[in-house]
């Protein structure tokens, strides 16, 4: 059966190419009436839009690739990925996601993926080797790095992981805690790219540090335990932060707060927590960074969100600027925000004190 035309559709309901065009495309006005008949017109013929004879009249694929480093170990990625297919979609795009799992041969093998599928663009959550990166541009195709930059030679939409952490151990603070524990990524065993940008390690560690100072809290290098957020061979489970809190708790003075710089780090610590027969947070506080888990642990975790709608939208807006030709800034910052759930609580020594009045 021979496939229906944009005027066979138009014929039908009555109404010019262009006005189906708009309504196919979401955009510019079409009256009520008109964009009724158009969308009766193309369920009774059957069309669909020609995305090849599309893509060539325009010299496009319409496909933007986006290398993603595990979406099956961490929700963060993802949610990323989900935000970003969702505003390609709204502009007739399609996205193909490719997962490198940590290795920057895989990364290579899908880079060469997507050069030979032509599309218009690539979107990393995240980079691991710059020169990953540099094949895409040698070949004419935008990047765009989303959280963590790999290069300065293309432009990335990063995060205030800074702001994010002295909020986290403000709020701890307020709460009269002063031994405050940091369980956070190594930077010498997850950093990655450029060392022209400080890593998301170091920023959170610096947040930690820095707001201590500013609660004029002194720095107990004890209470800081590095290493990775988990290991993405074992699906991404809390081990880590299990193993964390377990030493933590195994102080001769433990914390009675902790800031752990991933949810994932955070489950497992919560669990540790719990098998040594602490209760959360009238024993220990916890704050995590993400907001993916949070809501759907025991209790719910206050964290520091990430702001990954937006990552997933403005990455893919700002590839599409790019692939038209307009302006795009070479580094964007965006905040994050403390979501206040019930992981943190007041330290144990004014709960007794509260008690004995």
């Amino acid at each position: 059966m021979k496939p229906s035309t944009l005027l066979e559709v138009a014929q039908r309901a009555g109404v010019s190419t262009a006005t189906v065009a708009r309504v196919l495309k979401a955009k510019g006005y079409v009256s009520d009436v008109a964009r009724s008949r158009v969308e009766a017109a193309i369920k009774a013929t059957g069309y669909r839009p020609n995305a090849v004879a599309r893509g060539l009249r325009q010299q496009r694929s319409f496909t933007v690739g986006h290398m993603l480093t595990a979406i099956t170990a961490n929700p963060f990625f993802v949610n990323v990925a989900h935000w970003a297919e969702e505003e390609a979609l709204a502009e007739g795009y399609k996205t193909f996601l490719f997962n490198h799992n940590g290795s920057a041969e895989r990364e290579r093998l899908g880079v060469e993926r997507f050069i030979e599928r032509r599309v218009d663009a690539v979107l990393f959550t995240n980079a691991i080797d710059r020169h990953n990166v540099q094949l895409l541009t040698e070949a004419a195709i935008p990047v765009i790095q989303l959280e963590r930059a790999a290069t300065i030679e293309a432009p990335s939409i990063r995060v205030d992981n800074l702001s994010g952490a002295l909020e986290a151990i403000a709020h701890l603070v307020q709460f009269g805690h002063r031994r405050i524990a940091f369980i956070g990524g190594d930077p010498d065993l997850i950093n990655r790219g450029d060392r022209h940008f400080t890593s998301v390690e170091e920023e959170r560690l610096a947040g930690y540090r820095e707001g201590l100072r500013q609660a004029s809290i002194p720095i107990d290098e004890n209470l800081i335990r590095l290493g990775r957020y988990y290991h993405i061979e074992d699906g991404g489970s809390g081990i880590e932060g299990y193993r964390h809190v377990k030493a933590l708790l195994a102080l001769p003075e433990r914390p009675t707060a902790i800031f752990a710089t991933c949810d994932i780090l955070a489950a497992g610590a919560l669990q540790g927590i719990y098998e040594e027969g602490l209760r959360v947070p009238q024993d220990l506080s916890i704050i995590g960074f993400d907001d993916t888990l949070a809501a759907n642990l025991a209790p719910q975790l206050t964290t520091v969100a990430q702001p990954m709608e937006d990552l997933g939208r403005l990455g893919f807006r700002t590839a599409l600027d790019a692939i038209e030709g307009r302006t795009v800034a070479m580094t964007t910052v965006l905040p994050t925000r403390l979501v206040v759930r019930r992981s943190a609580g007041a330290a144990p020594h004014l709960k007794s004190l509260s008690d004995g009045n």
